[in-house]
């Protein structure tokens, strides 16, 4: 069993660092056309027509990749004032009840974003002939890699990596080139 879980929490690691980079990107490309879009509105009066639309997208998808390495990092909202106020155990115990009601709303919200994206899939965004369902997604694949990043963090909680001490970046830190 303790084989399984060390093979879990790699294979936890990597795609919560596989979100990470892809929250990056996204943000980048974000941040690059929203750029675009004020310059070619105010500088050469033309707004682009497209842009906007993936600026939206791109931030769309920007967040829901990112919410996986930061449950990871212990970033999200949490309990910790009250978990730590708690004896030790009750304290682990309250995190763990935490992070399973996590795990249901995730997985309710993988589900209806999988029914959303099917619903939406012939309908196309605005200056752009391509599948509103591309933007959807995110719903269900940012999902995915949270409910990953969620249960690895349940199991480090298990192995006795809690609670987590403030500042630890250690994600970050591995994300550098």
């Amino acid at each position: 069993m303790r084989h399984l879980a060390t093979l879990f929490l790699k294979v936890e690691r990597q795609t919560t660092r596989l979100a990470l980079w892809a929250a990056m990107a996204f943000l980048v490309i974000a941040a690059s056309l929203a750029v675009y879009q004020v310059t070619t509105r105010f500088a050469f009066g033309r707004p682009s027509t497209w842009s906007e639309v993936i600026t939206r997208s791109a931030m769309i998808w920007s967040v829901f990749m990112g919410v996986a390495p930061a449950f990871r990092e212990g970033t999200m909202i949490a309990l910790e004032l009250v978990q730590n106020a708690l004896p030790r155990k009750l304290g682990l115990a309250l995190y763990q009840v935490s992070m399973v009601l996590t795990l249901v709303f995730f997985a309710v919200l993988f589900w209806q974003g999988w029914a959303m994206t099917e619903r939406v899939s012939s309908q196309t965004l605005a200056a752009l002939q391509v599948s509103i369902a591309w933007v959807y997604a995110a719903i269900p694949v940012g999902s995915v890699f949270i409910s990953i990043a969620v249960a690895g963090c349940m199991i480090r909680a298990g192995q006795g990596e809690w609670p987590r001490e403030s500042g630890d970046n250690q994600m970050l830190a591995e994300a550098k080139l």
